[in-house]
């Protein structure tokens, strides 16, 4: 087990990477596009790449900490899914990617639900981005109220989770140490954290005209 000392290094270094990767992010957002693919194409996925990177990093700082003590929320309060879900549309829509972004909110929805949005946004984005890559020509992100549960979800029509994967996470046992490894244990350990009336939230995969990615949360 690392001494305090060497886990305050480690969480401190994640931090710089996460913080110079956002600066160089930032910095890409101010080169002005030409309308020239040759140009405006790399620059875009170097600036999606420094994002996705950012968040990896984010990602393994917030495990690690919970591995050491435990997710803790700190900002659960009172959100409109409808208005969360489009605002991950608009995120999504402003990769720029040739996908059409649609979404879907169930009537059974309320106006509100409890929840941690900044956590909870950094699941779905990465989930959003894992589905860019590998759909065909559009993804869908839904809402809906089941068995007293806001089931958030991000639909695709790729070819679908492998079996494994889909195994794995039913199993709730972890994956490799590779991306998608790291980012379904991320979005698992989130959607754990919620809880209400001894409920916890869930992470869910299925194969259904696509890749299905869903958080539950109580």
């Amino acid at each position: 087990m690392p001494s305090i000392e060497n886990q305050d290094l480690y969480a401190a270094l994640l931090h710089e990477m996460k913080n110079n990767l956002v600066l160089m992010a930032m910095t890409m957002e101010r080169v002005p596009h030409t309308r020239v693919a040759e140009h405006d194409q790399p620059l875009d996925e170097a600036r999606l790449l420094c994002q996705r990177v950012s968040e990896r990093l984010m990602q393994a700082l917030l495990i690690y900490k919970s591995d050491l003590g435990g997710m803790v929320l700190n900002a659960v309060d009172a959100y409109s899914p409808e208005d969360f879900v489009a605002e991950m549309a608009g995120q999504a829509r402003y990769l720029q990617t040739p996908h059409r972004i649609e979404t879907r909110i169930d009537p059974n929805v309320p106006a509100i639900w409890f929840f941690d949005r900044n956590i909870l946004e950094m699941a779905l984005i990465n989930a959003i981005h894992n589905s860019l890559s590998f759909a065909r020509s559009r993804i869908e992100i839904t809402a809906r109220v089941e068995d007293g549960m806001l089931c958030l979800a991000i639909e695709d029509d790729s070819d679908g989770y492998p079996p494994h994967i889909l195994q794995a996470v039913a199993e709730d046992r972890p994956l490799n140490s590779s991306g998608t490894g790291l980012g379904l244990r991320f979005a698992s350990l989130i959607a754990k954290s919620h809880e209400n009336n001894g409920r916890r939230g869930s992470l869910s995969l299925r194969n259904q005209g696509g890749s299905v990615f869903e958080i539950r949360v109580p």
